[in-house]
């Protein structure tokens, strides 16, 4: 559970910078965001003004918020009549997260708080919770170790001749059985995952998912993940779970063979890890998040390979890296148009992955840490193509 220290922390930074944007205040009615900063997530509204003490208005459970959150102060919500005499006159600019908050959600609170003027902290809010304290980072690893004693039983049950579908199952089952919670939350519109994939050869497809690897799925209504594919021999079989532990998820890839590999895969699997080598090292703070990605795709390009490289040819992801915490998609990404500087403490997926048309889909995916002394891995089991 999140302690009254680390709440208190959560909130002071971003108090810290509120003041600095001339806020008065922030209202959070996003589940995770209200998680993060209060420790439950129950149906709530969280105002943090600017200094003082933080209100957290539940609509339910407020028997298990009062449980769960070390806030003190943790209210019923109210009418709307009340809600606005819940808030200080002075409170006039208030943040609020419009990345992910409905138009209608907004112009619920303006119409319950009039006269205010709403200010969109969706950066700001990404950008403090990028960087992860020691009690994350804790979720984190061992979140990154019960994914990892999954990965090391697959080939005790990966056969030739089962299907994708079959071999995503046996993974869940086990995940879920260590004490994966299964919610893969993401903050992009339009962006959604089921736990993972496994995609062989001839499940290679291209698809809406913003990643290099999408899998065909089940149907046109959810078209990713696993397929009705059967696994063969001497095909690279493609392994890409997430794990979700308190909250927290990590996320790795790994390469399974039955038989025998391509040569030209072959190739293509020791780059990615030549191009994973390089980042690893540059995950330091003050390192350019674009400029990782261009000098990644530089090897690939160098290599011969850029045309496969993180998509299929001419849908291509042109990123590299993603952060992770309490979401698959958080800050910072590796990616072209990021001009940002690592920090300390982030937390990133970093998944150099390529995708040839009629052989299948290659790659690797580890989890790291940003520190001084390069990127710290937190999926620690071997790279290497296991073959069965």
């Amino acid at each position: 559970m999140v302690s009254a220290a680390e709440s208190q922390q959560r909130i002071a930074k971003l108090q810290g910078m509120l003041q600095e944007k001339g806020l008065d205040g922030a209202l959070f009615i996003f589940p995770i965001d209200v998680y993060y900063f209060t420790g439950t997530r129950q149906n709530a509204t969280l105002w943090i003004p600017t200094s003082g003490a933080a209100m957290l208005l539940v609509r339910k459970s407020i028997a298990r918020a009062r449980e769960e959150s070390p806030l003190p102060d943790i209210r019923p919500f109210p009418s709307s009549k009340e809600f606005g005499g819940l808030f200080p006159e002075a409170a006039v600019k208030i943040g609020f997260t419009y990345d992910v908050a409905p138009v209608q959600q907004l112009n619920f609170y303006a119409k319950m708080l009039p006269g205010r003027e709403f200010v969109d902290i969706s950066p700001l809010n990404r950008e403090l919770r990028s960087v992860k304290s020691p009690f994350e980072l804790e979720q984190l690893r061992h979140c990154g170790e019960r994914l990892c004693s999954v990965f090391a039983q697959v080939p005790a049950f990966l056969k030739a001749g089962m299907r994708e579908l079959d071999l995503a199952a046996e993974f869940e089952y086990r995940l879920r059985k260590a004490g994966n919670e299964g919610y893969v939350r993401m903050r992009a519109f339009n962006q959604e995952l089921f736990g993972g994939l496994t995609v062989s050869a001839g499940g290679a497809s291209y698809g809406f998912f913003d990643g290099a690897v999408t899998g065909r799925g089940l149907s046109s209504a959810s078209p990713q993940g696993a397929s009705l594919e059967v696994i063969r021999e001497n095909e690279p079989v493609f392994v890409d779970f997430t794990g979700v532990f308190n909250g927290y998820i990590t996320d790795m890839t790994r390469i399974f063979v039955i038989g025998r590999l391509d040569p030209q895969l072959k190739e293509a699997f020791d780059l990615s890890l030549a191009i994973q080598e390089r980042l690893q090292a540059a995950l330091k703070p003050g390192a350019i998040c674009e400029e990782l990605f261009l000098a990644s795709a530089e090897m690939a390009n160098v290599a011969g390979f850029g045309d496969y490289y993180m998509g299929m040819p001419g849908e291509n992801a042109k990123f590299v890296g993603h952060g992770v915490g309490l979401e698959l998609d958080e800050f910072p990404v590796l990616a072209q148009g990021f001009k940002v500087p690592l920090q300390a403490g982030q937390v990133i997926a970093v998944e150099p992955k390529f995708v040839i048309p009629g052989k299948g889909v290659i790659g690797i995916e580890n989890t790291f840490v940003v520190t001084a002394g390069g990127g710290e891995k937190i999926t620690d089991i071997p790279d290497r193509i296991t073959f069965v």
